[in-house]
């Protein structure tokens, strides 16, 4: 069924389809509205057999998660930004124990200092912890990743994250195709745990485990997510056959096929920037796109089939490394290791700052010629740069970062203190 929906309640519905039992929730901006529609509909009766908890924290609703996994209860939850690095110790609980919980990720900035807004670092924080990792380019595909999540999930015994872009989807209204219950009822199948704890066979766990065993149980984490590449695309096209329309995969291409220049990015961004391409061919430049939908696990040869015979990569990212540049970028490059392709990284839309179809198709122009730096981060505000470097060299006494740059830009917030 068509509808002109928001984000979070396009997700909550198309979770709420796949007849979760346990839905734990705490609220943080921008997932909140996730849960509080699941919350409303639990209430209201529209999901039978679901219980909803309500819990005093982020780590504390991924436990609860745990726990009823753990009995053999489908259980999903929510979370963004400082919540997930709340939960951070249980992320890696549920991925070690093999649980398939699907937890939908409203990506955030990460403080400090505090920022609301959109960009990736939250769930690339845990890139090794684990879980699979999908990310949406759209709300369709938002709503189509989470049904494709869970027999995803369920199949291997592994955890997913489906990260959605905050306030960009989260919170916009598109026209959505929500599936009929009976849609997802013969996609998904009913939940049939592959570890249950059962007091009428007891077992145990999350044991000690010593140095004589820890590094296979960690290879058969591994294994699994190996597996995955395998199965991700095969859920896909079961997917494309029940609904009638392509969405999930490991990766998408965009004119990609005779173009010199490929860009390579994560999440909502491949909207701009498969606008600026479709510019850019206007004017003779040839020029593609890659989207990385399942950066967990890393589809490395999938990826390095499709940009092999680039002259050029470029990849468009919107968190950082702190001290060497790209997330993304180093994968790429593990996967190009031989071709001797240069792989570009430009840092863009960090704490939600606007990635301009004008800033980025002058970059790529500028990439595209080869005049660009290994890393380049878009729109940088070099004069205020340049005179905060300035007061650290000089004043030893130079104050907070933040706040300085925010007097240089004459914010109205850093003139109330």
């Amino acid at each position: 069924m068509l509808k002109q929906i928001e984000g979070s309640r396009a997700v909550a519905e198309a979770v709420a389809l796949c007849r979760p039992e346990v839905i734990c929730a705490y609220p943080i901006t921008p997932q909140t509205h996730i849960v509080e529609n699941l919350g409303e509909m639990v209430k209201a009766g529209d999901i039978k057999g679901c219980e909803f908890v309500n819990v005093e924290s982020e780590f504390a609703a991924l436990s609860v998660a745990i726990g009823a996994s753990a009995t053999g209860a489908r259980a999903y939850t929510a979370t963004a930004s400082q919540g997930l690095l709340f939960m951070a110790e249980a992320v890696y609980n549920a991925s070690g124990l093999g649980l398939p919980i699907v937890m939908t990720i409203g990506n955030r900035a990460i403080g400090a200092p505090i920022n609301i807004w959109n960009d990736q670092q939250d769930s690339m924080s845990m890139r090794d912890a684990g879980w699979i990792q999908l990310y949406a380019e759209t709300n369709q595909e938002a709503v189509d990743l989470h049904i494709q999540a869970v027999p995803l999930a369920e199949e291997l015994s592994v955890p997913v994250m489906v990260c959605v872009d905050g306030f960009i989807l989260t919170h916009a209204y598109e026209r959505v195709d929500i599936p009929t219950q009976a849609q997802v009822d013969a996609y998904v199948p009913p939940y049939e745990p592959r570890q249950i704890l059962d007091p009428a066979e007891p077992v145990t766990i999350g044991a000690m485990v010593g140095p004589e065993a820890f590094t296979e149980v960690r290879y058969l984490a591994h294994y699994r997510q190996m597996q995955a590449l395998g199965l991700i695309p095969e859920l896909a096209d079961a997917f494309a056959e029940q609904f009638g329309r392509h969405s999930g995969g490991l990766v998408r291409g965009y004119r990609q096929d005779d173009a010199d220049t490929l860009v390579v990015a994560l999440g909502s961004v491949n909207g701009t920037v498969k606008d600026v391409i479709d510019q850019l061919r206007e004017r003779d430049v040839a020029i593609g796109s890659v989207s990385v939908i399942s950066f967990r696990p890393f589809p490395a040869k999938r990826l390095r089939a499709m940009l092999e015979h680039a002259s050029r990569v470029i990849v468009v990212e919107k968190s950082l490394a702190v001290g060497i540049g790209g997330i993304v970028s180093t994968d790429v490059r593990m996967a190009l290791a031989g071709t001797g392709i240069p792989v570009h990284t430009v840092i863009a839309g960090l704490g939600g700052r606007a990635i301009t179809q004008d800033a980025l198709r002058d970059y790529l122009l500028r990439a595209h010629r080869d005049a660009v730096e290994r890393v380049t981060f878009l729109d940088l505000r070099h004069d205020v740069i340049h005179r905060e470097i300035e007061r650290l060299e000089t004043q030893r006494r130079s104050g907070p970062v933040a706040e300085n740059i925010l007097r240089e830009l004459g914010s109205v917030a850093d003139r109330i203190g």
